[in-house]
Parts: structure tokens; sequence; C-alpha cells
């Protein structure tokens, strides 16, 4: 890729958009496997100035200002203080929210401009989505309100409260620990508050803040934290602090860990290696079986995501929990913070750049037993005082997790700790001629292909434009429910070369302002929504959604889909197999995978019983 242009397309994008859809897909696939999302490098380097400028350095700074034990001159200070820890956790909600880190920019959908969250969520009118507006008085409708803007402001304030507040000594701590301040307690009160009630509103908000990875951090600094800051506190009181924060950072570890068994997972590695702007061809090409022929993931792939990946991700997080030696807690938090280096590397789709540059840098706070600062044989879970507390630690900690992957169809991905896992609930939309023009009707949204056209710096034609966002509908084949939904939208569409085909997360973050891979923001919830302001007709919209694949992930167990007409609402649903999915090419060369109808609305008939042919064309 260039640096202020992206490498050329494999061909010409007019002739590209020409080709029959399995042919077109076939060539974004395999075109994938070098350039990736083929971002110029410019854009990289925006990233990388947020994540390194924005968040670390002045999210340091603001903890130097307020707080007499770091400063920000003495990167010494900073990995021997938990304040650094509560300090940035509270700055880097408070960007998620705004929409400055996570999900920012041209790898989530956001071309121009780069920030979504914020813009839309000051504005009355845009579309909002409660997650119980049916069953819980108060918070029905899917429309904005000025009540639901000052809650958000409110959301804002109450973050920027702990934030920008001095920090208070703690009363005692152990020998050998440097002298220690934490946020006065009572300051995390408010966003405690806040963000519950802002989810109730709109369920995007407190998935985009994170809440299932802050909130609990803020919920035992109030608890725990007014322990340690009080007058007959104990040593013992700030290490079952320490030991928390702990706690609640393997959680997250071993619960993303534990949701990368089964079949998904090996197929989110090679597209994501291929995404790295500083991998060179031949280490990407190494992760396919043969690519341009097979691109379906290798053994090397399988010995990254299942050892270098899965393996990792559970017992490093496990060690470091329980482990009372500071030699191999600090050994195990250096593999940690390689393991986050990579992922950062890559710059994957939706972009949690400063969540891994957050969990990262904890990691050493932690466990790299700086001198002054947390050494593991005195703040390990061994030495924790009263027991008994640690019981709603864990319960409160894992009670999305288990039930997330025992009913994903209740609980986001996000509280599940299913992060970039493959196991996702997602979507592509297809659309009659005009109809993605006609989202520019909703409050605030411009389509992404108008977005590129006037991208500054690099602006593409119309062309081109739609060939990059026919991209991500690429990107979603080359992972196992991508092949599901595709199948279902040629089973149901006769006339499917014709239409419009779109990623259900990128359509996601122009309608709502921001999507994290959920594809709960964009089923057939959203598409009432915007069937009620656009009014569009039978077949105009017609999306292919799947639910995440329930826990035991045994090759047996179904993966549930439904098909959704924006005018006649669900039509169809179903399962598939999973293993029918991994076993095909991205561009399904043998046609669709087999699907189990299971149910079909009454009076509805399928448009289409089309197959396709191996070169793409459309065959009775």
């Amino acid at each position: 890729m260039g640096f202020f242009a992206p490498e050329p397309e494999p061909m010409a994008p007019d002739e590209l958009i020409a080709l029959p859809v399995r042919e077109r897909l076939r060539i974004l696939n395999t075109a994938w496997v070098k350039d990736g999302f083929n971002t110029p490098r410019m854009l990289h380097m925006v990233y990388i100035v947020k994540m390194l400028g924005l968040y670390f350095a002045l999210g340091l700074a603001i903890t130097a200002w307020t707080s007499s034990t770091v400063e920000f001159t003495d990167p010494m200070s900073w990995f021997t203080q938990i304040v650094t820890y509560q300090k940035l956790a509270v700055w880097l909600m408070f960007l998620e929210v705004v929409g400055l880190a996570g999900a920012f920019g041209p790898l989530c959908g956001h071309f121009a401009p780069m920030l979504g969250n914020i813009r839309y969520w000051v504005r009355p009118g845009t579309i909002r989505m409660a997650p119980w507006g049916r069953r819980l008085p108060g918070t029905g409708g899917d429309e904005r309100t000025v009540g639901d803007v000052l809650l958000y402001l409110v959301v804002l304030a109450s973050l920027l409260y702990p934030l920008i507040v001095s920090a208070v000594p703690v009363t005692a701590v152990p020998d050998g620990t440097d002298p220690q301040e934490l946020i006065p307690a009572y300051t995390f009160i408010p966003i405690l508050i806040a963000m519950p009630l802002m989810g109730l509103r709109d369920k995007v908000i407190f998935l985009a803040a994170r809440s299932e990875q802050y909130l609990p951090i803020f919920l035992w600094s109030a608890i725990l934290g007014a322990v340690a800051l009080s007058d007959g506190a104990t040593s013992s009181d700030f290490v079952n602090l320490v030991i928390v924060f702990k706690v609640i950072i393997v959680v997250v570890w071993v619960g993303a860990g534990v949701s990368k068994f089964g079949q998904h997972f090996l197929m989110v590695i090679p597209p994501m290696i291929s995404n790295s702007p500083g991998q060179p061809y031949a280490v990407k090409k190494a992760h396919y079986r043969d690519a341009p022929n097979d691109i379906r993931p290798s053994r090397i792939a399988w010995f990254m995501a299942h050892v270098a990946g899965t393996a990792v991700e559970i017992v490093v997080p496990l060690v470091l929990l329980f482990v009372a030696n500071s030699v191999v807690a600090l050994i195990a938090a250096i593999i940690i913070v390689g393991f986050h280096l990579f992922i950062t590397s890559t710059f994957p789709l939706a972009v949690p750049l400063e969540w891994n540059v957050f969990f990262g840098f904890i990691a050493i706070v932690l466990w790299g037993g700086v001198s002054g600062g947390f050494d593991a044989a005195t703040y390990s879970i061994w030495h924790f005082q009263n027991a008994w507390i640690l019981v709603p630690v864990f319960a409160l900690a894992l009670v999305g997790p288990v039930i997330g992957n025992l009913r994903p169809d209740l609980i986001s991905f996000l509280p599940s700790m299913r992060q970039y896992a493959g196991n996702w609930a997602s979507a592509v939309w297809a659309m009659r001629p005009g109809i993605e023009e006609r989202l520019n009707e909703l409050p605030l949204v411009e389509n992404q292909v108008d977005q590129l056209q006037r991208m500054a710096l690099t602006p593409y034609t119309r062309d081109e434009a739609d060939v990059t966002q026919q991209k991500a509908v690429g990107w979603r084949s080359m992972h196992s429910q991508g092949r599901g939904v595709l199948s279902a939208l040629f089973e149901h569409l006769d006339d499917i070369e014709d239409r419009t085909l779109r990623e259900g997360e990128f359509m996601c973050n122009t309608i709502v302002g921001w999507n994290f891979g959920d594809g709960h923001m964009h089923d057939e919830r959203l598409i009432a929504s915007i069937q009620k302001r656009l009014d569009l007709k039978p077949g105009d919209l017609v999306v292919a959604y799947c639910e995440s694949q329930a826990t035991p992930w045994k090759y047996d167990t179904p993966q549930h889909y439904r098909v959704i007409d924006a005018a006649l609402g669900v039509v169809e649903r179903g399962t598939w197999q999973v293993a029918d999915c991994v076993k095909e090419q991205p561009w399904l060369p043998n046609g669709p995978i087999p699907l189990d109808v299971r149910w079909t609305a009454p009076g509805f008939v399928r448009r289409s019983t089309l197959t396709s042919s191996a070169d793409g064309t459309a065959v009775r």
C-alpha cells in the first residue's frame, strides 16, 4: 500500500463492479491476502498518533497533573502507582464515549468525517436503540430526545469528574511499596449511576463506552477504594483493591481466550495478518493453504490461532492470577505485552488500539514487579484478606461471559468477552438500486460511498468507493459466518447480481454512529427503525443475519440465521452447520452452503431458488 493512496486494485473498478458477485468476491478475497483493506499508510499514522499521543501521552499527563506521586518526566513512576491504572481507565472510557478510541476512522467505516459517536449522540432526532424498550417503561421508542442528549452530556461530565479531581493519599500500604494515591472513591458514583441509565435509553452508548471493561473497575474503586482510604484502613485493604483490579483484567483475558474455542477463530487470523501494514507478503501468504487458489487457513494459521493465541490468552493470565513469584510474573507480563503489541500491529477492523495499549501497559504495572510497585509476592490472590469478598467480584465478572456464551442472543458479544473471536452475530445487506442513496434521508446519515468521494487528501471516484465498500463484504466472507449469510442471500434473491451488497457492521456505523462488531445493533430492530423512516417496498432491503454460535461450540451445534425484509420483517429462520462454512472458499465456488429452514413467515415465498456455477454465473 502507498503512503497517500492505496495500491492499485487488481483490476479497474468499473470492470470489477460489472462482474458476477461470486467472481467479484474471489478477486477481492485473493487481493485481501496481499493488501488487506488496502488503507493508505498515512491513515495508519493517524491511528498511531491518536493511540500514543492523544490516549497514552495525554492520559499520563492528566495523571501527573492530578497526582503528587506520578511525574510525567519520570517513567518509573508510571509503573509504580495504582492511580495510573485508574486514571487511564477513566480517560479511555471518556475517549470511547466521545468516539476518539476504538471504532474511529476508516477501518471502522467512518471516512469523512472520521468521527462518529458524539456527532450523533448530541443530535436530537438521530436513531437510538433501547435494549428493553418494549418491556421497561420510560425507555421505549427509537428516536433520540433532548433528554437523551442531556443524559449523554451528564455521562461525559461524570467521566471528567474523577479524571480531573486530584488523587488522595492511601492511608496504609505494605512495606516495599511506594506511597500510593487513589482517585477519591465518591467521584465514581456519578458514572456508576449515569452510565446504566444511559444504557437503558441507548445500548449503543453503553457498549461504546466498553462498560463491561471499565464499570467494574470503577465499582470496586468506589467500594474497596473507600475502605483503603478510610482512617482505620490497613495495608491489607489496599492489597485487596489491587488484587481485585488483577482479577478484573484476568477475567477479560481468559474470557476472550475461551471464546476462541471452536471453528470460528481460525478463520480470523489470516485476514487479520493480511491487514497488517508491516508484514511481508511471504508471511501473509504463509497463513493460507495455497493462495490465491485456496485461501483457507494453513497450519501456520492454526498455530497462531490456537497456540500463540488461545493458549497464551488463557494460560498466561491464569499464571498471572495465581503466581506469587516476581520473576515468573514479570516473564508472563512481558508475554502479555507482546500479545497486545501483535494485535495492535495488525490494525484490526474496529481498531481497538487504545484498549490494547491500556491492557499491555497495565500488565507491567500490576505484575512487572517494578521496584516500589506491586510485587507478585505481596500482591497475589493468596494474600487476599476476607476471601468472601472475591465471591461477588468473580460473580460480577463472570455473569456476562457465562450467559453470553450459553445464550448469545441475550447479551452483546462485548460483555460476553468474545472480542475478535470470529464467533460473531453478523449480517450482509442487499439493496435494490437507489436504496443506499435513500439512507442519506436518515438523520445525520451520509452513506459511505458519498463519504469516500470527498475524503480529504485521498478522494475516491464513485467506482473506487463502491469497490472499497465491497471489500468489507469480501472481508466478512473470509470468516465463517460470512459464507452463511451470503448463502442465504443467494438462496433468496433472483436479482442479487443487480443489488448493492454491503457489510452490516459498516452500515450500522453510519446509521447509529458506532459499532464494534456487534450484530445485535443491526438486526431486525434497526431495520425496523429504518423502515419506519423510509417506508421501503418489499424486497428493497433484504438482510441476511446470523446469531453467534452458542456454547459448547461442538461441530454439530448449529448456528442460527434469519432473513429480514425491511418492509415485511423477519421472513425466514433457520440454521447452518459451521463445519459446512469453514470447509468452503470465501467466494462459495461450490454454491451456497446447506441451510436448514425451520420457519417461514406465513405466505412468504423465496424470490429465488437460484444457485450459481463455479464461474459466478447464476443458473437455475
